[in-house]
């Protein structure tokens, strides 16, 4: 008989959680799919916090000029993602893209490489949850979609 007191149980309820986390932030992002200026804004503060030399180089020649693309593809995915994670798709896949958009975000904005970052409730936290559905959830979970 299927349970949530087991490690499978306890993934299903994170999954349940990251998904519902990324369901809200692509929620608040959905301005970005009519208009890209909120991302070029973002984008254009974070290089006035002078961040580290390689997150400079991304967010110039590759995050800023990229915009128009970026500003929906970060939208769709967190919201395909967080939907996903909820229903229980794939969620070893959907964890592994869900982590990249993240650790993407944190790289371009160079907090991953300030002391910050190991208090950041958007960092580890997050990275954490969507490493432990990556790996640990390769079965499927219980109260799944069947896949």
């Amino acid at each position: 008989m299927t349970t949530l007191y087991t490690p499978a149980g306890g993934l299903r309820a994170l999954s349940l959680i990251m998904g519902l986390f990324l369901l809200l932030m692509g929620y608040g992002k959905l301005a970005w799919l009519a208009d890209s200026a909120h991302l070029t804004y973002e984008l254009e503060q974070w290089l006035s916090f002078e961040p580290v030399a390689i997150s400079r180089l991304y967010l110039e020649w590759v995050a800023i000029p990229g915009v128009p693309l970026f500003a929906r593809l970060v939208v769709l995915g967190e919201l395909a993602a967080g939907a996903a994670l909820i229903a229980g798709f794939r969620v070893s896949l959907t964890a592994v893209v869900a982590l990249a958009m993240v650790l993407n975000f944190q790289f371009a904005s160079g907090i991953m490489f300030t002391s910050g970052y190991l208090t950041n409730g958007y960092a580890l936290p997050v990275i954490a949850g969507l490493a432990g559905l990556a790996f640990g959830g390769g079965r499927r979970l219980p109260y799944s979609v069947p896949w």
